[in-house]
């Protein structure tokens, strides 16, 4: 791709992003929201998140990963932190879920902020809060977080189905983020590049080493060598994990990077390069971090703000995984 091309994909995204930047939907939210109620929410939250990376770096990704599965299950609503009891299944012990972590720092943060303004502060905010402050720690970009959310009252395992899977194609994905929920075709493959944290377990790529098709036992649009790398760490058991890109707990650009050289973990991942749909986002986002960064930030204001409650639609939780 020339630098003219990707300079015009570029100057179109940016396009796309002014024009659709006021349609966001998220007048039910405000950045100052417990300006006079709790004015230290955000530094709490941060300074708990920051010491729990400093001791295990890896949670950056488990706490990004844990916000965009609770928003897109009856979204932001912090269901996904409740547990499960004699007569319901909560979301946390679904399958896809399972691998989920970081609850640990959600119910901290919690703790202490109950302490300085009890009842005020919502789980589900406090999970926003989280991953945003976890982005930044791993070198990605600052975004506001608008808050105001109201913790939901239903956790079911059956609703999980809600998650995209990770065999899912480009246009499955198109279908998915922007049909249903609204994203433009830049944020989801800037969404999707929030991958360039953590790690995937055999069982969510191995669909793409054996049995493909009818006439090849390896997916074609994975490259050779790194078939035989996913192959090998395979050979660990379903639980075995493999990095999304070289850099796993850095956040950048490397993922897109990583998807040119046909080192795509998930079919989901692969994909956004394959599709002619997506190819020349990520061929941008790969040449311009910082174009990466700014689509990636407005992807996740839209995301924080799917199906908000508010109001009477919620409460707000006084321990994370128990509705009150």
């Amino acid at each position: 791709m020339s630098k003219m091309n990707t300079a015009y994909v570029v100057l179109l995204l940016l396009i796309e992003v002014l024009m659709r930047g006021a349609r966001l939907g998220v007048d039910a939210l405000s950045v100052n929201y417990y300006g006079m109620a709790c004015p230290f929410v955000e530094p709490i939250v941060r300074n708990v998140v920051n010491q729990a990376l400093q001791k295990d770096p890896t949670l950056a990704a488990a706490l990004l990963r844990l916000h965009f599965h609770d928003c897109f299950v009856q979204g932001c609503d912090a269901s996904v932190l409740i547990d499960s009891t004699n007569d319901n299944t909560a979301e946390k012990d679904s399958p896809a879920n399972q691998s989920l972590r970081g609850y640990e720092v959600i119910d901290q943060a919690k703790q202490i902020i109950e302490m300085q303004c009890p009842g005020v502060v919502s789980c589900a905010d406090i999970v926003a809060l989280a991953a945003r402050d976890a982005v930044i720690w791993a070198g990605g970009p600052y975004y506001d977080i608008l808050k105001g959310r109201r913790d939901g009252t239903r956790s079911k395992i059956q609703d999980t189905v809600n998650l995209p899977a990770p065999t899912l194609n480009s246009t499955a994905l198109i279908q998915m983020f922007v049909g249903q929920h609204g994203f433009t075709v830049q944020e989801l493959v800037a969404l999707s590049g929030g991958h360039t944290l953590g790690v995937a377990r055999c069982s969510s790529f191995k669909n793409r080493l054996k049995n493909f098709d009818a006439t090849n036992d390896v997916d074609p649009s994975l490259e050779p060598n790194f078939a035989k790398t996913l192959s090998t760490t395979c050979s660990g058991g379903d639980t075995a994990v493999q990095a999304f890109d070289s850099t796993m707990n850095t956040f950048d650009n490397a993922y897109f990077s990583a998807l040119q050289r046909g080192w795509g973990v998930l079919t989901s991942d692969q994909t956004l390069f394959t599709s002619p749909q997506t190819k020349s986002i990520v061929n941008a986002f790969a040449m311009n971090q910082a174009m990466f960064f700014f689509i990636f930030q407005q992807g996740m204001l839209r995301m924080g703000s799917l199906d908000v409650k508010e109001g009477n639609q919620g409460e707000v939780r006084l321990n994370c995984r128990k509705i009150n």
